[in-house]
């Protein structure tokens, strides 16, 4: 049962230009809802439909990003899969969650990164850091995305499928250098080390996810940061909070996290006190003068 469905929905995604990532996400939601009614999904009716939903709203009270999900990836199947045209699929709305991601300081960024224990850890996180990445987009970094010259590394397979340049910081670039000595891989930066340490010159593929997230945990609590909802990703959004605090325009921020949307960038002036705090002596001297007689 599921081969078939989930073959077609990986399908249609992809002719549809959905990444890798959105892919496995909406096919997981379909697979969910077959699960749940022990059946095939041409088989489920417009209210079994709607008697799911109202279930994981209300009663698994799945949060909002979930359900937004769970709907996309439904609707998507139900209306260019199975090509139903239910009302159901028009009306569905997920709610806006509006939450406020963790961010670190500069200073408790580098507490965390001192506590790492290996030296292939170490070099991962801080060019996650220092280079605003996202944690695939690390694990997956090569030897030929590293521009040297022009000191910009070139991530690929981005969110959406969209590549771009990042800058390089020198520092980063002398850790990755001394990083690449130890493995030699003419390929992955990153590559994974195997059971006894000594496989990772010949590794078809990078470190495990599990294994940098652990390290990152780990390296957390022995630098005794207690903020919630810390995790490798937090880096990145220290990273562009840091950026905007130096001064770097947001637009350019975008263009260096890669986001679509100028908003999503904005989210992180609400991460910062630094230009709120001589906001009102700007505006002062932007206005200053207007007080002066005026001959009527």
């Amino acid at each position: 049962m599921k081969t078939e469905w989930y073959d077609r929905t990986i399908q249609a995604l992809q002719l549809n230009g959905k990444g890798e990532r959105t892919q496995q996400a909406y096919a997981r939601s379909v697979r969910m809802l077959t699960q749940f009614y022990g059946k095939t999904p041409d088989q489920i009716t417009e209210q079994e439909l709607q008697d799911y939903f109202l279930q994981r709203k209300n009663v698994d009270h799945w949060s909002p990003n979930t359900m937004r999900i769970c709907y996309c990836g439904i609707r998507f199947f139900y209306e260019h899969v199975l090509q139903r045209n239910w009302h159901i699929l028009g009306i569905l709305r997920a709610q806006n969650e509006r939450r406020l991601p963790a961010v670190l300081s500069v200073e408790e960024v580098r507490s965390i990164l001192a506590q790492v224990k290996t030296f292939q850890n170490y070099a991962y996180l801080s060019t996650v850091y220092s280079c605003g990445l996202r944690l695939h987009e690390g694990l997956h970094l090569e030897v030929s995305d590293i521009d040297s010259t022009r000191m910009m590394i070139h991530v690929h397979r981005g969110k959406g499928a969209k590549d771009r340049y990042v800058p390089l910081p020198q520092s980063t670039l002398h850790l990755l250098r001394r990083y690449w000595v130890t493995h030699r891989h003419p390929c992955l930066l990153f590559p994974a080390l195997g059971r006894n340490g000594n496989g990772a010159k010949d590794a078809p593929s990078p470190m495990a996810k599990s294994s940098v997230q652990g390290a990152f945990r780990r390296a957390k609590v022995t630098a005794g940061i207690r903020k919630k909802a810390v995790s490798v990703h937090t880096l990145r959004h220290s990273y562009a909070t840091h950026l905007l605090e130096a001064g770097v325009n947001l637009r350019v921020i975008q263009r260096y996290m890669g986001h679509a949307q100028l908003e999503t960038t904005m989210v992180y002036l609400h991460l910062t006190q630094k230009g709120q705090e001589d906001a009102c002596q700007l505006i002062n001297q932007v206005m200053e003068g207007l007080d002066h007689d005026h001959n009527q």
